[in-house]
């Protein structure tokens, strides 16, 4: 994390800036570098498919998961001082979530890309202190089994305290107050020691009218879904309903799926590849502006606040290999949603 909470973010950026320009500093965030992230703007503003539809009128919410197998592993002493929030959510879901919602660039300079990504987490409402307890939840993983392996709880890591207070899972709901998001809740969420190691974009759009379908067989539409797959296997996919072969009217939910490296038979760069070639070349696209930083932290900073001052008093609070704290599904289901799962 650049910085650790919001001032020390500023203090951070004035110090470096007192010094060097901002066209001189390239703050490095290695989702950036993935292929799949740097194609979201080619997706949303090249294909006239899509462009016309990635609003509120047809996008009902937004799901963002980087999910993880691993547990904290021999970084413990880091961990405790970090936690899931800063670790994850002010940098790496935060640029993604400003690729998916932000307003269309003038051009691919990296000014005015940074600048559409800075507006979009500038009109994210802060959360008050009412809100950060419905709308923010935190988790602690326990002992369970992960892969056939069995791992110890949290608190027994190496160099973390007994009774810590850390979170090593998170899931936020965000609102964005502009004209083209109002009303529309994106759900993100991180963690360590869960079911599996995914990194993914899940735009819901909304369910087309079922009048037509209330006299046959059909009970219910599958979700249309389309998923943009960051981690482990890059692409892009589709799902939508289909009529099942045969004399009777049957509905099924289907998926037309894209990826990257069966299609352009390339091997894939790490995000480290890309961004520090970029950096060499003067590009500034893929790394975050001081503004950007600031705005982020800007948004997760009640949170953080929060919880420093209420202690969580059911850590731990989901098991090794599971989803996350039930907390988590409860976040969704008040709102009538689910988490996708992978196999959706």
């Amino acid at each position: 994390p650049f910085g650790h909470d919001l001032q020390s973010a500023k203090d951070l950026n004035k110090e470096i800036l007192q010094t060097l320009d901002e066209s001189q500093v390239f703050r490095m965030d290695h989702f950036l570098g993935k292929e799949t992230v740097q194609n979201i703007m080619a997706l949303r503003f090249a294909n006239g498919v899509f462009e016309p539809i990635w609003n509120r009128d047809h996008i009902d919410h937004v799901q963002i998961s980087v999910t993880e197998t691993v547990t904290v592993e021999k970084r413990g002493k880091f961990y405790e001082a970090t936690g899931a929030m800063r670790d994850m959510m002010p940098n790496h879901l935060f640029q993604l979530l400003s690729l998916v919602a932000m307003e269309v660039p003038q051009s691919f300079d990296a000014d005015a890309v940074r600048t559409e990504k800075v507006k979009l987490l500038q009109s994210v409402k802060p959360m008050t202190e009412e809100q950060v307890q419905t709308c923010a939840v935190r988790g602690q993983y326990g002992a369970g089994t992960v892969k056939g392996r069995e791992v110890k709880d949290y608190r027994q890591e190496e160099d973390v305290e007994p009774q810590s207070n850390t979170e090593t899972y998170v899931a936020i709901k965000l609102m964005v107050d502009n004209w083209r998001w109002a009303g529309v809740p994106f759900y993100l969420r991180t963690g360590k020691a869960l079911a599996k190691r995914e990194s993914e974009i899940a735009i819901r759009f909304k369910q087309a009218p079922f009048t037509m379908f209330q006299d046959t067989p059909v009970e219910s539409l599958a979700p249309n879904y389309m998923v943009l797959h960051i981690q482990p296997d890059e692409g892009i996919s589709l799902m939508f309903n289909a009529k099942v072969p045969g004399p009777t009217v049957r509905m099924e939910g289907v998926n037309m799926r894209f990826s990257y490296k069966d299609y352009f038979e390339q091997v894939p760069r790490t995000g480290y590849e890309t961004l520090l070639y970029d950096c060499m070349m003067g590009e500034a696209t893929l790394f975050q502006r001081a503004d950007n930083v600031e705005a982020g932290w800007a948004v997760v900073q009640p949170i953080i606040d929060y919880w420093k001052n209420n202690k969580a008093t059911d850590f731990p609070n989901y098991a090794t290999g599971s989803w996350g704290p039930t907390a988590a599904d409860e976040l969704l289901e008040n709102d009538g949603r689910s988490w996708r799962t992978s196999n959706e």
